[in-house]
């Protein structure tokens, strides 16, 4: 149950946050830094 829920945050990961792999991690701001944070989270326990 807990992998089900980490694969719909997942998806709404990838509709509403923007991708941050383009940039480069050492010039993102703290905010970007927190979402890249929380996309990789997610991205890891939905695997």
């Amino acid at each position: 149950m807990r992998r089900n829920v980490f694969r719909v945050l997942a998806r709404l990961n990838k509709l509403l946050l923007p991708k941050l792999w383009h940039r480069d991690l050492r010039k993102l701001s703290k905010v970007q830094l927190a979402i890249a944070a929380w996309r990789y989270f997610v991205t890891k326990n939905a695997l």
